[in-house]
């Protein structure tokens, strides 16, 4: 049997260092942890783009809970009985006033929106033909291809809910996940502080109970506001005889919930009826236009939510113009909540929380 050969050390000029597969070195564990976090990092960003719909439906479902909780805490101050029938009666009250639209309701403002979809055109043509006569707006083409090219700009996940189905069915979903959301809260919160170090787990319940508070307290100003809006637009409308009374108060509470585009739109459409029925019923629709807006503007909001949620104007108006671009519809209704939200994290990441957003005992109840 021949002898075993015993290994030779091999001498080298120059020094070995570690490979991509010694994972035991430091140094290459540490560039491997950067590498995972921008790949992380990137995969998350493409994640959030492919599924910009279900992310913003969840996030309106968010804004629905918060509704929820904001109805029911606003309860337990008149009914001393368990948060869970208060949010029954709520959830009740909400769906009682769906029915009584569709069913009482429904009817008479579907007869009034066909007429006023015929009278809006009507008029914006008009409008076109005076202004291409007069060289100010030459080649606009119609209003229904004006229209086309608007509804085409708003962005890509406008198509998902621009039909009939896509709207009744986004609104379902965000009203189921809104109500479980509103059950239970704080399963929910625990879950997701269950993935976070427990080092952290203290300042994000901190900036939770902040959000919260801030979530409630903008879509408390935001429903009064609606509320205010369409019920005085509907009643001066029709003390002056301005056809549609009824379809531009309900319209006008409804684009409420889009500061500064919504209240636009509104306006455009109130006044294009008013002038619809002569000179002096136009004028009398952009008074009553003015009228609401400037109490609103200057009681109401300042009133209910700016005192806690002091969000600039024409940064609420830039985070719409962009939200609206990238993720469509949806994401020009949930512009201003999602900057609220960011506000708040930025606060408490920067060591600033929210000094308004201190609750008295039995508000957190």
């Amino acid at each position: 049997m021949p002898p075993k050969k015993m290994p030779v050390a091999v001498k080298r000029d120059h020094v070995e260092v570690a490979g991509p597969n010694e994972l035991r070195d430091p140094f290459v564990r540490q560039e491997l942890k950067r590498a995972s976090i921008w790949i992380g990092l990137a995969c998350a960003v493409g994640l959030a783009v492919a599924l910009a719909q279900p992310l913003l439906l969840i996030f309106g479902g968010i804004v629905f809970a918060a509704m929820l909780d904001g109805g029911a805490r606003l309860l337990g101050r008149a009914l001393p009985i368990a948060r869970g029938w208060r949010l029954m009666i709520v959830v009740l009250g909400v769906l009682g006033f769906l029915v009584w639209t569709v069913y009482f309701a429904g009817s008479q403002l579907a007869t009034q929106a066909q007429t006023l979809q015929t009278l809006v055109t009507t008029q914006f043509d008009r409008a076109l033909i005076y202004a291409n006569a007069n060289h100010l707006l030459e080649g606009a083409g119609s209003a229904a291809e004006i229209g086309k090219q608007v509804l085409g700009s708003i962005g890509r996940v406008t198509s998902a809910v621009g039909t009939a189905v896509g709207v009744v069915t986004s609104a379902i979903m965000i009203a189921v996940i809104g109500v479980f959301l509103a059950i239970e809260p704080r399963l929910y919160e625990r879950g997701v502080a269950w993935m976070l170090p427990i080092r952290t787990r203290d300042g994000f319940y901190a900036t939770m109970k902040d959000m919260g508070f801030t979530l409630r307290r903008l879509m408390a100003g935001r429903l009064i506001g609606m509320a205010f809006e369409g019920f005085f637009t509907w009643l001066l409308l029709l003390i002056g005889g301005i056809p549609l009374a009824a379809l531009l108060g309900l319209l006008t509470g409804l684009l409420a919930f889009l500061p500064n585009i919504g209240s636009i739109i509104s306006g455009l459409l109130i006044v294009t009826v008013g002038f619809s029925g002569g000179l002096n019923a136009g004028f009398y629709a952009l008074g009553v236009y003015v009228t609401i807006q400037i109490i609103d503007g200057y009681l109401v909001v300042p009133t209910v939510a700016k005192r806690s949620v002091d969000l600039a104007p024409a940064l609420v108006l830039g985070a719409q113009v962009m939200f609206g671009a990238l993720f469509g519809l949806l994401g020009l209704m949930f512009a201003d909540p999602m900057v609220a939200m960011l506000k708040v994290a930025l606060e408490h990441g920067s060591g600033r929380p929210n000094e308004k957003s201190s609750e008295s005992p039995s508000a957190r109840s």
